[in-house]
């Protein structure tokens, strides 16, 4: 009699156990049913730069630059200014992100360090590929492994539009800084 109660207990947990595993997963599923899940939504999360460049500008002891006049389809999507005392020997960086309009990555890297640290920083691989006319001036040009940018160096200050956009999304970018 106790082998045959032994038996018939045993039949009963896995039944209690595949009930309750049956109980969780209909629980989960009501849970996923109500949860915000649209995968057509614009993942890029955009950001106001405009009063972070008043600010960096103020504080910049060369003369900051950020874009002015660029259409709704560059998005912001990063922006900050490290002061030196805090920046590991990288001077005093600013740094401003977009997705341009063809979806590519383009920003301004500005640091009052010599152009070949902050080039070497920004551009892996970087080779020279010419120059480019923007803005009234004239920027070299630089082929990376993954990306290219527009360098220019005034006074001391290093101005670096990089990423992975073309050269004329660059020079885009380029032409926008006031």
């Amino acid at each position: 009699m106790a082998a045959q109660s032994k038996g018939m207990r045993g039949r009963q947990t896995v039944r209690d156990m595949v009930l309750s595993m049956l109980a969780v997963g209909f629980v989960v599923w009501i849970g996923y049913l109500f949860l915000p899940h649209d995968a057509d939504s614009d993942p890029v999360h955009v950001v106001e730069y405009k009063v972070a460049a008043a600010s960096a500008k103020r504080a910049a002891p060369y003369q900051l630059l950020s874009p002015d006049g660029l259409s709704d389809k560059w998005r912001a999507t990063s922006v900050g200014y490290t002061p030196a005392d805090i920046n590991a020997g990288g001077g005093n960086a600013w740094h401003l992100g977009f997705v341009t309009p063809s979806g590519q990555y383009a920003a301004v890297e500005q640091a009052d360090v010599p152009r070949d640290k902050l080039l070497g920083g920004k551009v892996a691989g970087g080779r020279p590929d010419g120059t480019s006319e923007a803005a009234g001036r004239t920027w070299d040009r630089v082929q990376g492994d993954k990306g290219r940018a527009l360098v220019e160096q005034t006074g001391s200050a290093t101005t670096l539009i990089t990423g992975t956009a073309s050269y004329e999304e660059l020079a885009e970018l380029a032409q926008a800084l006031k």
